[in-house]
């Protein structure tokens, strides 16, 4: 099936990325976000797990944890293109909530076949949710995990898992005697331990979870094949993060350099400081037709979803470290401070980059499709 010349990006998709825009700019101003999470600049202070649960509630009752979800689980059934556009404002607004991670969960769970319905209505019904997939050296192969299971119980310890302490629920990858398996855990469970990583970011929190003898529900017993299918999603919605954020950048930036004076010049009339963000406006159009040509090829062409979110988050990546070196940079030395909003999307971004996969080995992934893998 070949893709339409709008990624598939219609009436429906446009009107609820709009009403995103409006819902954040009423209710979430930077100001707020900095308040939120910048009161304390004390270098060594603890990591802290702070968001807005009544706008949480909010969008819940919008229905944006159901999107992604089939409808014969109770959800809308929305196509990745529409969720991507939403997630795209999410990044805009740096909101700190669980909407990513709950996501995440979904497309696997969605991949889980009838294993993962229950799971699924729980979310649609409002439970939040997070991915613990990941070991210690942070590997991004699917069957790298840290975590074991005999005879239904969970033991181990898997890192990385983003917005831990918002969740609900884990979606926990582990080994059995047959493979890989998938399990949905409650974070209040008996055996289940928290602990709260010292991450750069303030928007977001991470942690490592332990699992000492958690008894877990089994969702799918082919985790490799549920996660393999989910992953272009996920790929793809953190690349459509960044570039709601690099958005951000680039609009505070411009403003700046156009009221900021010096040598009787606002900055934005000296060529040093305009054309790297024109060329920080041309990474940002080339990450979002990126985006929405994987999140299509998601809904419309599955064998080319991964290769194409490979692509996506790559030059989302590389968009993210030079969007915010530009910021930084153009700001002068205000843009160091910590009073300056600049720094708290510096480090989202700088978080997002690694984030499943840098550039590097996206481009990695890539060049196996292209060129098959050494022998």
């Amino acid at each position: 099936m070949t893709q339409p010349d709008n990624f598939g990006f219609g009436e429906e998709a446009g009107l609820l990325k709009d009403s995103a825009r409006k819902f954040f700019a009423d209710n979430f101003t930077t100001d707020k976000l900095h308040r939120m999470v910048a009161s304390d600049h004390n270098p060594e202070r603890m990591s802290a797990c702070v968001w807005d649960r009544d706008l949480w509630q909010q969008m819940v009752e919008l229905g944006w944890t159901s999107l992604a979800i089939p409808e014969s689980a109770g959800g809308l059934g929305m196509p990745l293109v529409a969720v991507a556009g939403l997630v795209e404002e999410l990044g805009r607004a740096a909101f700190p909530c669980p909407l990513l991670g709950s996501l995440n969960a979904t497309y696997v769970l969605s991949a889980c076949d009838s294993g993962g319905e229950a799971a699924l209505t729980e979310i649609a019904e409002g439970m939040t949710a997070t991915l613990a997939i990941t070991n210690a050296q942070g590997s991004w192969d699917l069957t790298d995990t840290g975590v074991e299971s005999t005879n239904g119980q969970l033991n181990g310890m898997a890192y990385f898992v983003q917005d831990a302490r918002k969740a609900d629920r884990l979606l926990v990858s582990a080994r059995t005697k047959k493979g890989l398996s998938l399990y949905w855990v409650a974070t209040d469970a008996a055996g289940v331990t928290i602990a709260p990583d010292a991450i750069v970011d303030l928007t977001r929190d991470q942690a490592h979870v332990s699992f000492e003898n958690v008894q877990a529900q089994v969702v799918s017993d082919n985790g490799v094949a549920a996660l393999s299918q989910a992953m272009p999603a996920i790929w793809t919605l953190l690349a459509a993060d960044i570039t709601g954020a690099a958005e951000w950048q680039l609009q505070t930036t411009v403003e700046y350099a156009g009221t900021r004076q010096q040598f009787e010049h606002p900055l934005g009339f000296f060529q040093a400081v305009k054309h790297p963000l024109v060329d920080v406006m041309i990474l940002i159009d080339q990450c979002k037709s990126l985006v929405y040509n994987a999140a299509c090829a998601f809904d419309m062409q599955p064998p080319r979803a991964a290769e194409f979110a490979h692509m996506a988050k790559a030059s989302a990546s590389e968009c993210a470290a030079f969007a915010s070196s530009r910021s930084v940079q153009s700001h002068g030395g205000i843009g160091f401070t910590w009073e300056c909003f600049i720094h708290l999307y510096f480090k989202r971004q700088k978080h997002s980059q690694l984030l499943w996969g840098d550039a590097a080995w996206h481009r990695a992934q890539l060049a196996n499709i292209l060129i098959g893998t050494a022998a």
